[in-house]
């Protein structure tokens, strides 16, 4: 049973990491096209046009490979994860439909129409399909997130006889008080890869003296939007987050911040410290007092619970990778701030695209908000557990009973294959794209 739980487990990690690599970047991506192509109806200047034409291409890219790897996750929901379907089926099913009959099919039909619609249509029509493509992809993790912010703080349920969830007050689930921080929080994220894709891009061309107009353009973009987006990131979206856990899972956040043991005078910030699960402390620690009571209460002296106020078995089952995890997460987002404000700062002074360490710098960082966004939701998977609907359904029991561990590990041999394949075939046509560049070929 042990076994076949943690290839289960295993491979549903496996499955969405590498799925949620091109979510994020097309929910950012597209909010940055509409504001290509707004500009280029205020402005009528054509590079703004193509930027927004040819940041289409990419997302239209990242959005194919989005629906391929989706597709497994969904399956896996009645394969390894039967159980849970069959209980819960009746309030996340709704979201997850809802998700696909709307969203999915705004955002692929408007998708198809501003790629080769622009002639047709004309510039108005133009861009409120690429607006509709915004709205379908920030739709597409609203109905998303929900299904998620119910699985972490279930509300408006009912329980039947035969243990089933159903809902019992539809418009609970769009007003749960997970959502909208969650979601918030999640697309400033997705803005923040989007820009440090747009910026190292930009770099790129100033770099190589190819396409520089452009590459100024998107480097300028970029800044400006990474910056705005990396604060929103850390505040207030991501402390509306944190108080959101130190209120209703508790354990997770005493888990997340390395509070082992309850201190009676305020609770300190770690910066520094690793895990000891045998002697239940931190070690090598550099922490500040206090700070953690002040920033999640506004209280210098307020008591944290610790871990010691609560049984074992509802604390995260794997503590030091919910806590590696969370502080990768800021310690990441601390320094996309760092460099997209010294950033902004040459640019304002009108020497960032000469400064050749700042570009290099730019466009090698361009793999960590990946990183920041998986260990940011690594954060939320690994705190709800040992459940799957926090304080309702262990993970445990919401398995497939008839799927043996030996097919799992199986099926997680081929899909290691089959998205590495993927991911160099994306890797080649994004590649190809970005080398043609933005500038159109003359007919």
């Amino acid at each position: 049973m042990e076994d076949m739980l943690f290839y289960d487990r295993l491979q549903f990690a496996f499955t969405i990491t590498f799925h949620y690599i091109f979510p994020q970047l097309t929910m950012g991506l597209s909010l940055m096209i509409v504001y290509f192509k707004g500009k280029f109806l205020k402005t009528k200047i054509e590079k703004y046009n193509n930027a927004a034409k040819f940041f289409m291409k990419i997302f239209a890219i990242n959005f194919t490979m989005g629906v391929v790897t989706g597709i497994p996750m969904e399956f896996q929901f009645g394969t390894n994860w039967a159980k849970f379907s069959e209980l819960t089926g009746g309030i996340i099913g709704q979201t997850l439909a809802m998700e696909g009959m709307f969203s999915f099919f705004l955002e692929s039909s408007f998708l198809a129409l501003f790629i080769f619609g622009e002639k047709l249509m004309g510039q108005k029509l133009h861009f409120l399909t690429g607006f509709l493509v915004f709205l379908g992809s920030w739709a597409s993790g609203w109905f998303i997130l929900a299904t998620n912010a119910w699985m972490q703080h279930p509300v408006g349920y009912e329980i039947l006889d035969n243990g089933k969830y159903v809902l019992e007050n539809f418009s609970a689930l769009f007003t749960n008080p997970w959502l909208l921080p969650a979601f918030l929080h999640n697309q400033m994220a997705s803005v923040v890869t989007s820009a440090f894709v747009m910026a190292s891009i930009g770099a790129f061309y100033i770099l190589r003296d190819k396409h520089s107009e452009y590459g100024h353009l998107f480097l300028k973009t970029g800044v400006i939007f990474g910056l705005i987006s990396s604060v929103l990131v850390a505040f207030p979206t991501g402390d509306w987050n944190a108080k959101n856990v130190a209120k209703y899972q508790p354990g997770t956040f005493a888990a997340m911040e390395g509070i082992f043991e309850t201190e009676e005078a305020g609770a300190e910030i770690v910066l520094i410290g690793q895990p000891n699960m045998v002697e239940k402390k931190l070690d090598n620690k550099i922490a500040v007092p206090n700070i953690l009571s002040f920033l999640t209460y506004q209280e210098w002296h307020r008591q944290i619970p610790g871990m010691d106020q609560f049984k074992k078995e509802d604390l995260p089952d794997n503590i030091p990778a919910l806590y590696y995890s969370y502080h990768i997460m800021v310690g990441l987002g601390t320094i996309f701030i760092a460099v997209m404000a010294l950033a902004l700062f040459f640019l304002w002074r009108k020497k960032l695209y000469t400064i050749k360490s700042l570009l290099w710098t730019i466009m090698f960082l361009v793999p960590f908000p990946y990183i920041a966004n998986i260990t940011g939701w690594y954060t939320a998977e690994l705190g709800r557990q040992p459940y799957l609907v926090y304080g309702l359904l262990r993970t445990s029991d919401g398995v497939s009973p008839t799927v043996s561990s030996g097919n799992t590990l199986f099926t997680l041999l081929g899909f290691v294959a089959l998205y590495l394949l993927l991911g160099l075939l994306f890797l080649i046509l994004v590649g190809k794209t970005i080398n043609e560049g933005p500038t159109p070929k003359p007919h």
